[in-house]
């Protein structure tokens, strides 16, 4: 049983498919569990490959994950914690603009599920609120859980030395950016030529002929600017709220967003999801003013070469990061910390840092931002790792980390063991064969 929660089941399968009469394959406390729940979530993991295979254990092993679920969304009756239907909905609408864009269309995911867009919409609803539910009995439980560096060093020696981990060489990086400004003239020039191109289309040339032309937006341009269908909360503030009020076949006006310029085109609403086009055209930073920040940072970089500042404190003086208030460091967005397996690097940041010894500084170098605006960066080698087994000396936030995790699990087993056998459980004979983590049969 892992810790984090099984995602239970997407849409029933496909109508055509054949069904099972349906039947309860077990009781937790009030809730039920359907033999239709388990055959779905079946297919769905198979449809998805997350496993193969046909054995009853498989299906032993989602009736647990289900079992395990409806255990906390029980206690959370208990505990009168509630879930409003605005958290539910914001999730909802996340989930079926990922499943959206995954299929290509609504209409493609409607019809791969033989089910209106409202109809799995309905479907989910309830799955969606007892995950989030369940998820939040699961935090309380484990809210409190730490542990203390000799438990740190105990986890650790109690490892086999042949199961310790092997780590890959990891790298530790900061950076010190410096964005050349965008001039007035420039987002002149790009809106007056957004403007040309929304008056020929008016006119009656094809929008999705101009955006394959001209639109910079790399995702969208080739498919004639067409975003596919998403919801509210989904794209940018400005964007969306323009969008949301156009009429199928409306060209609105420029819209500025964080990406550049835009204007959209309505192709179709269905609900709260919405398809348009959109031209996007992204104001340029000027050779000029790019070449003076390249030597601005070749200043700041002798500096620290001379020792005349530290990277810190270069970082705090003169970088315009959006990372500059944690020293610079990039963050792996895998991990959420600082270390970065060789892989995991942006193939330009890595060309770079393969060249640099430890504590040595790069020439400025070009990089676009997040917003993808050119931009200079001095990148800082703070530590690189070779490859090695796990020790206590150079992984120990990692074997802190795994540490944690076995308290935590260990603390879920002890509630789900203790909590199990306070709560009323049925178990179908169908599935009384089964050799499950918990010993839900216990005393039942």
């Amino acid at each position: 049983m892992v810790l984090v929660l099984a995602t239970i089941g997407f849409v029933s399968v496909k109508a055509q498919q054949p069904q099972v009469i349906d039947q309860i394959a077990a009781l937790v406390g009030g809730n039920m569990i359907l033999q239709s729940d388990i055959e779905n979530q079946y297919i769905n993991y198979r449809m998805q490959g997350i496993i193969k295979g046909s054995g009853p254990e498989i299906r032993c092993s989602i009736l647990e994950d289900m079992l395990f679920q409806k255990l906390l969304v029980t206690q959370a009756e208990v505990d009168s914690i509630v879930v409003d239907d605005a958290q539910v909905n914001a999730e909802l609408d996340r989930r079926i603009g990922t499943f959206i864009n995954q299929f290509g269309s609504q209409e493609k995911l409607e019809q791969y599920y033989n089910k209106s867009i409202t109809e799995i919409k309905s479907e989910l609803f309830n799955v969606i609120k007892e995950q989030l539910l369940a998820q939040q009995v699961q935090q309380q439980i484990i809210a409190d859980v730490s542990v203390t560096p000799s438990e740190v060093k105990s986890y650790f020696r109690s490892l086999p030395k042949d199961s310790i981990p092997q780590i890959k060489t990891e790298y530790v990086i900061q950076q010190l950016v410096k964005n050349p400004p965008i001039s007035v003239d420039e987002k002149i020039r790009v809106k007056e030529e957004l403007l040309e191109l929304r008056k020929r289309i008016i006119k009656g040339e094809n929008f999705s002929t101009m955006a394959i032309l001209y639109s910079e937006d790399p995702g969208s341009a080739k498919k004639g600017g067409e975003l596919g269908f998403y919801g509210r909360g989904q794209l940018y503030p400005e964007f969306e709220a323009v969008a949301f009020k156009l009429k199928e076949g409306e060209v609105s006006d420029i819209v500025e967003t964080e990406a550049g310029y835009h204007i959209i085109q309505m192709i179709e609403r269905k609900g709260d999801y919405i398809n348009v086009r959109h031209i996007l055209l992204v104001p340029k930073v000027s050779p000029a003013d790019l070449q003076k920040a390249r030597k601005e940072l070749d200043s700041v970089a002798l500096l620290i070469r001379n020792d005349s500042i530290s990277f810190d404190d270069a970082v705090t003086k003169f970088s315009q990061g959006k990372n500059k208030n944690n020293g610079g460091y990039l963050i792996n967005q895998y991990s959420g910390g600082t270390s970065f397996e060789a892989e995991q690097l942006d193939p330009q940041v890595s060309f770079v840092v393969d060249k640099l010894k430890v504590g040595e500084i790069s020439n400025p170098v070009p990089m676009k931002t997040d917003k993808q605006k050119d931009a200079y960066r001095i990148l800082y080698l703070k530590a690189k790792t070779k490859p090695h087994r796990a020790n206590l000396e150079e992984d120990y936030p990692k074997i802190q980390q795994w540490a944690l995790q076995q308290k935590q699990k260990k603390v879920i087993d002890e509630w789900v063991n203790e909590k199990s056998q306070n709560t009323y459980i049925k178990i179908s004979d169908d599935f009384k064969q089964c050799s499950f983590h918990y010993n839900w049969l216990k005393n039942k």
